[in-house]
């Protein structure tokens, strides 16, 4: 592929994770496997402390939603990306 097909990156956005407007948490390890399964973006893991972790997704229409279905047992996702994603996000957790 030469440079001039190649598409320009588009310059890194600043998100500032601390402004509600912009970003969406929640400690629940299992909800936000769901969220990323869902293709919501995961823009942060804050580890607060040795037992709790804040998980910081980009704020997007339909987010609250997802989650309520969620929590009322009524989100369908596939089994196996669940299953994946929740070991990569315990893997991300418990890495460093």
């Amino acid at each position: 592929m030469t440079r001039e097909n190649q598409r320009p990156t588009p310059e890194p956005q600043y998100i500032p994770l601390d402004d509600p407007s912009t970003v969406w948490t929640t400690y629940d390890l299992n909800c936000s496997a769901a969220l990323v399964c869902a293709g919501f973006e995961l823009l942060s893991v804050e580890k607060q402390n040795p037992r709790k972790c804040l998980f910081v997704f980009r704020k997007r229409d339909g987010i609250e939603a997802l989650c309520d279905l969620y929590w009322s047992d009524r989100l369908e996702i596939k089994a196996r990306a669940y299953a994946d994603t929740l070991k990569a996000l315990k893997n991300r957790l418990y890495s460093v």
